[in-house]
């Protein structure tokens, strides 16, 4: 095998974690084929020079994710594509620099759109007091900073609205996107919107029909600003 890693410095606590990456990020850019058999334990330990513990609980995340697969007497080998789970955020986080940055914005753009406006419909009717208090305070924030525009304070605030859009479903699996959605924008940062554009008339329009109890016109409004070109992630 060509492939070959670096000794991982840090933590005990973190340090399958550190493997796990390392592994993660040349699976990702086909370093390590799909298919292909990984090193050997001892040959990997020696490697990063980590204990077979540290690597076997790598190993273990790695595959909770379906990156890879050990059978006996065959060893650990690089899963295919179609089973790697690209809705983990700590996968995507790896993916960072390694996958097509305009591919994978398309194709979350693709999901979000196929998703994020029910989303919006679920929240008009399921949204809690205390979630709609939430969505209240962060749409204020997002109004704040259209009137003085910064771009950092605008992502965060605009992760942080469509975060609660998630978690005001009231449909537990809707609970993960919230966080794929928030490893996509910090990581993908560039793509979050133009450059001096907020789309705040669009955000209004969610919030308004989110607020009102107005299912449909939360879906509309949702759709709307996904069409919009200005809103690029």
């Amino acid at each position: 095998m060509a492939s070959s890693f670096v000794q991982i410095a840090g933590s005990k606590r973190s340090l399958h974690v550190q493997v796990a990456r390392e592994i993660a990020r040349k699976v990702l850019s086909n370093e390590l084929p799909q298919g292909s058999t990984i090193p050997g334990e001892m040959e990997l330990c020696e490697q990063f020079a980590v204990s077979r513990t540290a690597l076997r609980e790598a190993i273990k995340l790695l595959t909770s994710k379906g990156l890879l697969e050990s059978r006996p007497k065959i060893g650990t080998k690089v899963r295919s594509r179609e089973n790697w789970n690209f809705l983990d955020a700590q996968l995507l986080d790896w993916a960072v620099g390694i996958e097509n940055t305009e591919k994978v914005y398309q194709e979350f753009l693709a999901l979000r759109k196929a998703i994020e406006p029910e989303a919006a419909a679920l929240a008009a009717s399921n949204a809690t007091a205390e979630q709609r208090i939430q969505l209240s305070a962060t749409f204020q924030k997002m109004s704040d900073i259209a009137n003085n525009f910064d771009q950092e304070a605008w992502t965060a605030a605009d992760m942080e609205f469509h975060r609660l859009v998630f978690l005001s479903t009231g449909n537990s699996f809707y609970l993960p996107f919230a966080n794929v959605l928030c490893t996509m924008f910090e990581s993908f940062i560039s793509h979050s919107s133009q450059d001096g554009s907020t789309c705040i008339d669009e955000h209004r329009a969610i919030y308004d029909a989110i607020m009102a109890g107005n299912s449909d016109k939360a879906r509309e409004a949702n759709q709307l600003l996904l069409n919009n070109s200005n809103h690029r992630l």
